[in-house]
């Protein structure tokens, strides 16, 4: 669904991704793992439109979206979760889930069934439709941010490390939501710390260091530990 070919991506003179590629498959859960500082977060703006590359193509469904804008991005198919959430916080809950379909008449025509399709994965989400967003509690915030991306009716779903900050049961009850996305055939690209709650999910993964793909894994590779020692302390 999604390949990327020899990306070169530069902050001004300082290049921060080398020969990137990599490839997501479709209906598939690919996690990319790496160390603070590795350019996970840069590849993901990149996918995203919201930096250029350089050198290097990015391929959707067959077609090349590496010139588009980020809101043409959306409407083809793709959606990002921030890290950070970057909600409105004096916006209600409905108000924020409803400000995911703007970018797309299809996702506009169809917002009463995926407002419904949010609310059976996070009920929470539901009972607290009319407060602030600003009032909800971390977990709360993630989740929304997620049913706000949904609301576009993605076909690929991108999450940059959507446990920072959560308590370790949050973050159990967050995977298994993400799973359920998964499960219900939206393709997802996840960014995330937790490099083992990440594995168990993922079909595949890479690990990223100093702006680098330096290895592509399976899910039981994944899951090893030296792997993930690998992923975080580099060698």
């Amino acid at each position: 669904m999604l390949k990327i070919n020899n990306l070169d991506v530069f902050y001004g003179d300082l290049q921060v991704l080398y020969d990137v590629s990599a490839e997501v498959e479709k209906g598939e859960l690919t996690v990319i793992l790496g160390a603070n500082g590795s350019g996970k977060t840069t590849l993901l703006k990149t996918i995203m439109g919201l930096l250029k590359p350089k050198r290097g193509l990015i391929y959707f469904e067959g077609s090349r979206i590496d010139g588009l804008s980020a809101d043409e991005i959306v409407r083809r198919g793709i959606t990002l979760v921030p890290e950070g959430r970057k909600l409105f916080p004096l916006m209600s809950v409905r108000e924020n889930l409803e400000l995911g379909a703007y970018a797309s008449k299809e996702a506009r025509r169809k917002l009463k069934d995926s407002i419904e399709l949010v609310y059976s994965i996070f009920p929470v989400l539901k009972e607290r439709e009319h407060q602030l967003a600003k009032t909800l509690s971390g977990g709360e915030q993630q989740m929304l941010a997620i049913g706000r991306a949904l609301i576009s009716r993605p076909k690929m779903l991108i999450l940059d490390e959507p446990s920072l900050g959560l308590a370790p049961k949050l973050v159990i009850s967050l995977f298994n939501s993400i799973k359920k996305i998964n499960e219900q055939g939206v393709t997802i690209l996840l960014v995330e710390q937790n490099a083992r709650a990440a594995a168990q999910l993922a079909h595949s993964g890479y690990i990223m260091e100093n702006g680098r793909i330096v290895a592509k894994y399976s899910r039981d590779r994944l899951l090893e530990e030296e792997v993930i020692r690998k992923a975080y302390m580099g060698g």
